[in-house]
């Protein structure tokens, strides 16, 4: 599978841009935002529909509380604000005025990951999806083009029950073309292969494509996977693949702890046991620096990866030989 990482859009703007859309279709959309309007683009919604769009100012704990109180009255309210603030700073909101009444409210976290770049530790999220996942009713989805974006927006906004749509501060390339459509319930299979199962979502995608490319010139058969909804997980199609190659390696611009690769573990542990590798942030905050320098200290850039994955398959060679 070929990408152009070298042409990117901002993934920020599709949101944006299919919010507006959606509105001049459906009335009940409402949009919220937390004095971040600009960066997550939540802005050009509330230009065509400023009667529609509520800044709740830094107080994200009442835009909750007030997303749930439009959602009680038949409106279909999408909830912006940094990963970070929109999870973390709101959790007791969304579990007890979201998620236990089952309320149709669309969470939108920008800003997710090391990618956030400069502004460090205390804006890189990477424990949110750990947080929403273990949250019953809630869905949790990250998807990893504009595309997908789109389609992602406009499932949340014809689908009932609370979701957490999570994504990057960066541009992203296009991966998908114009055939390709979300399936909410079913993971996607972008390569076959026998070597080695990767499973990953998000800006990931990318950056494992990019090593995946690599490691095939080299003679490696890797199986990926793109697993945009991680909550509920596609088991069928992962345990499929782990039965088929006997190794899974999950990446993720997230903490390995309580995100993609958790869930993949779980799931494996259950019904098929095979050894997991897990990339991601192991652990620890974030800090302050370049993206692509982050993406890389964290070993979540395509050269790293290839060298990561590279040596998970040798290393069980060498074990079974």
């Amino acid at each position: 599978m070929l990408i152009n990482k070298k042409e990117t859009k901002s993934i920020r703007s599709a949101f944006g841009k299919t919010l507006e859309s959606l509105g001049h279709v459906n009335k009940n959309i409402v949009v919220l935002d937390a004095d971040l309007a600009c960066s997550t683009q939540t802005q050009i919604f509330a230009k065509s529909f400023p009667e529609r769009f509520f800044d709740c100012g830094i107080a994200e704990q009442d835009m909750i509380a007030t997303a749930a109180g439009l959602a009680s009255q038949g409106k279909i309210p999408f909830a912006a604000s940094f990963a970070m603030f929109v999870t973390g700073r709101t959790y007791d909101q969304i579990r007890n005025s979201i998620c236990y009444p089952e309320f149709n409210v669309k969470i939108v976290g920008t800003h997710g990951g090391v990618t956030v770049g400069e502004d460090g530790a205390s804006h890189q999220a990477l424990e949110d999806i750990s947080l929403m996942r273990g949250l019953p009713h809630m869905s949790v989805i990250v998807p990893a083009d504009c595309r997908e974006c789109e389609q992602v927006v406009k499932y949340a906004a014809e689908n009932y029950g609370p979701m957490y749509i999570r994504i990057p501060r960066t541009n992203v390339c296009d991966i998908f073309d114009e055939n390709y459509k979300f399936d909410f319930k079913h993971a996607r299979v972008l390569d076959e292969g026998t070597d080695a199962t990767v499973v990953t979502n998000g800006e990931t995608l990318a950056e494992t494509i990019e090593a995946c490319n690599k490691l095939k010139k080299d003679g490696y058969s890797i199986e990926i996977i793109h697993a945009p909804v991680v909550k509920p997980l596609d088991d069928d199609t992962i345990v499929k693949s782990a039965q088929k190659t006997g190794l899974v390696i999950t990446i993720e611009n997230h903490s390995i702890i309580g995100g993609l690769g958790s869930a993949v573990c779980e799931l494996l542990s259950e019904y098929c046991p095979v050894k997991v590798k897990r990339i991601g942030v192991k652990d620890r905050f974030g800090q302050s620096g370049k993206w692509d320098f982050l993406l890389d200290y964290y070993g979540l850039s395509s050269d790293k990866l290839f060298v990561s994955i590279k040596d998970e398959i040798e290393n069980r060679s060498k074990k079974t030989n």
